[in-house]
């Protein structure tokens, strides 16, 4: 099993590494290359053409303990996530990020909605509630991945203009809604009758408790530590309130991730507490752990279940997905006042999906809400969605006249 286990790691890794310079060379975010590598490495590349190679590197009987790895990795990385986000962002802005946050959301979600409605009879049974099927549906329709659309923002030099401090501040408020509905779903599809009210109650009153105790805690500590390096024990300590937070939302019923999410977020984010766990544990997570959960992702990935009528469905469910992203954040952009150009720029960065949605996805297939072939459809609508922002993003913004791809000097003058 650890043969089987480093083995599968190292080859993620290695083919993720080898993907994600050719990626960044055409204006992709490197972690495309490392999805991509985790469905090279599954069964429907590698499992199709070289299967027993496929069996030797993936056997099906190291799923488990990659399953928890790739759970650790991702708990780890949401706890980085929350420590990354910037209120200060968020509060300059409140009106017209909340606005528009508020429309990104509902939109994709409505529409989500509807799309269950075709969905559901297609690719779903009777064991699984319409309504839990509905509403995951509606959440993997409004997610932004905030870390991928900052990595864009950087690489193009527009984080600190106005449109792409907007975006962020949206980004942000998208990724706190986004968990929120998804814990409380989480919680709706694992609880029953009186239970539901009982997850939902324990699941405000957890993050009531972290804002109103914990945070003034981590604050205080923040400040103990000042700008000096934190010793070993604070770390220490830190990393132990995560897993209490991972574990108290797991308990509850909701899925660990979103206590590990609601730490960082509670713990200042330019303090050096926060800034040294994110160094010292950034690259372990994002080299080493993240990868289990890629490879764990391609062996759930089976695009031979995907054939014929159902390419039709695959192309829907993308429309739907950017329709409601690019048509909510639209609306709501323009009604905080945005001229339609920088408008139509944050819708593009808004569909950005990536990493954020394959956890989504990843919750609802663990749950059996989803089936592995609308998993497999979604998984590449993530990825299509993800991959577009770029391009589309270069042609929008590109001065009249101007071929696309050129320098986004100008753009963030005008903005």
């Amino acid at each position: 099993m650890l043969f089987h286990l480093l083995l599968a790691l190292a080859a993620v890794i290695l083919v993720g590494r080898l993907l994600s310079p050719i990626f960044r060379a055409i204006g992709q975010p490197p972690v495309i290359g490392e999805v991509i590598a985790g469905i090279l490495l599954g069964p429907s590349l590698l499992g199709r053409f070289a299967p027993d190679a496929y069996q030797y590197i993936l056997p099906a009987d190291v799923a488990p303990l990659l399953g928890m790895v790739a759970q650790l990795g991702v708990i780890l990385y949401m706890f980085l996530v929350g420590l990354e986000l910037n209120p200060d962002v968020v509060r300059q802005r409140v009106h017209a990020a909340v606005t528009t946050s508020l429309a990104s959301i509902l939109l994709p979600f409505a529409l989500g909605w509807l799309l269950a409605v075709y969905l559901y009879p297609r690719f779903s049974t009777n064991d699984v509630a319409f309504t839990h099927f509905a509403l995951f549906v509606g959440v993997a329709m409004s997610i932004t991945a905030f870390p991928v659309l900052a990595r864009i923002l950087t690489d193009r030099g527009m984080s600190r203009t106005e449109l792409g401090a907007m975006a962020l501040s949206c980004a942000a408020v998208d990724d706190i809604t986004a968990w929120c509905l998804l814990a409380l779903i989480v919680g709706v599809v694992q609880a029953t009758g009186g239970g539901v009210m009982l997850v939902v109650a324990m699941t405000l009153a957890f993050i009531a408790v972290m804002f109103a105790l914990v945070r003034p805690l981590a604050v205080r500590v923040a400040r103990q530590v000042g700008d000096r390096d934190p010793p070993q024990g604070t770390i220490a300590l830190t990393v132990v309130a995560m897993l209490a937070a991972a574990l108290a939302t797991e308990a509850i019923g909701v899925h660990a991730i979103f206590g590990a999410f609601l730490l960082g977020t509670v713990i200042p984010h330019d303090s050096r507490l926060a800034q040294t766990i994110a160094s010292r544990f950034g690259d372990p997570v994002t080299i080493l752990l993240l990868p289990a959960f890629f490879a764990f992702t391609g062996m759930r990935t089976q695009i031979d279940l995907v054939s014929g009528a159902d390419w039709l469905v695959v192309v829907l469910i993308i429309g739907v997905a950017t329709a409601g992203k690019f048509g909510g954040t639209l609306l709501g952009a323009r009604i905080s006042g945005l001229d339609w150009r920088n408008a139509a720029a944050l819708g593009i960065l808004m569909n950005t999906r990536g990493l954020m949605e394959l956890i989504v996805l990843n919750v609802g297939l663990d749950l059996g809400v989803i089936s592995p072939t609308l998993y497999t459809m979604m998984v590449l609508m993530a990825l299509v969605t993800t991959m577009a922002t770029t391009p589309i993003l270069m042609r929008v913004l590109a001065p009249p006249g101007a071929v696309t791809g050129a320098s986004f000097d100008a753009p963030q003058r005008s903005c």
